[in-house]
C-alpha cells in the first residue's frame, strides 16, 4: 500500500512538473500576453462604444496593461518556438525579427502617448482606440497566423 501512494506522489508530481514546463513555454507566455492586451482594448471599446461609462482609472488601467504588455511580447521569441502550444505566429517574426520589434515598440509608444495625455472622455476614448487598433492590425496581418 505504501509503494501505491508513493508511485502515485511520484506520478502526481511528474505531472504538475510537464504542466509547470508548459506555463513557462514562450508560446504560453506570450500568448499571456496578447490576452492582456485583448481584454485592456475590450475594456477601451466598451468605454468608446458607450457600453460603460467613461472612468480615467480604467483608461488609465487599460493603456498601462497594453504598453506593459506590448514591451514583454517581443521577448518569448526564441527561435525554437515557432509552433506548438497553440502558437498564431507567423514564421516572418524570426524572419524579419527588428521590424517585429519595432511595430511591437510603435505600440507601446502610442499607448505611452496616450498615458501621458489621457483620453478625457468617450469620444477621445474612440480615437485612441482606432489609433491603437490600427497598430495592431497591421503587426497582426504581417505576424499572424491567419486562420
Amino acid at each position: 500500500m505504501k509503494k501505491g501512494f508513493m508511485i502515485a506522489g511520484a506520478v502526481a508530481l511528474c505531472l504538475s512538473a510537464g504542466f509547470a514546463v508548459a506555463e513557462d513555454a514562450p508560446q504560453m507566455l506570450r500568448q499571456d500576453d496578447m490576452k492582456a492586451i485583448g481584454k485592456a482594448m475590450g475594456q477601451l471599446g466598451a468605454i468608446a462604444k458607450g457600453q460603460n461609462a467613461y472612468d480615467p482609472v480604467v483608461v488609465q488601467g487599460a493603456l498601462s496593461s497594453i504598453s506593459d504588455n506590448i514591451r514583454d511580447f517581443p521577448t518569448h521569441f526564441p527561435d525554437d518556438s515557432m509552433t506548438g502550444e497553440g502558437s498564431e505566429a507567423s514564421p516572418a517574426i524570426w524572419e524579419n525579427m527588428d521590424d517585429f520589434k519595432a511595430q511591437a515598440q510603435k505600440l507601446a509608444d502610442e499607448a505611452d502617448t496616450l498615458l501621458a495625455d489621457l483620453p478625457a472622455d468617450q469620444a477621445e476614448v474612440g480615437a485612441a482606440m482606432k489609433t491603437l487598433g490600427a497598430s495592431c492590425a497591421a503587426c497582426h496581418k504581417l505576424y499572424r497566423v491567419q486562420n
